[in-house]
């Protein structure tokens, strides 16, 4: 997954803002958030992008990047981490998040 995380994340990143989804198939609150996210994604019209990594298959990344809770969200933009969030927020709450700290096109 390394590799793929570079190459789907962190380049795709520099090309247009990538939303990761850190999350696990036992986690309740990741499968509330997920349908949503998701949802949003396709709305966008491509304006982001969103990668799903499962916590339990890819524990390294997890670590990489400090997840100490999940569903974790991080936002990429130039390969970096540019804003994040933990837990499963209302939809109303996860557009709001997503206005604020998505790059004005």
């Amino acid at each position: 997954m390394s590799d793929r995380f570079q190459t789907d994340v962190l380049d795709k990143s520099h090309e247009k803002p990538v939303v990761v989804d850190l999350w696990a198939p036992w986690c309740g609150p990741c499968r509330v958030l997920g349908p949503t996210i998701e949802r949003l994604a396709k709305a966008s019209g491509g304006a982001w992008r969103l990668v799903k990594i499962n916590t339990d298959t890819h524990p390294a990344l997890a670590q990489r990047y400090g997840v100490r809770g999940i569903p974790a969200v991080k936002l990429f933009v130039d390969g970096t981490v540019a804003a994040e969030f933990t837990g499963a927020l209302p939809e109303h709450a996860l557009r709001q998040w997503l206005d604020q700290h998505l790059p004005a096109s």
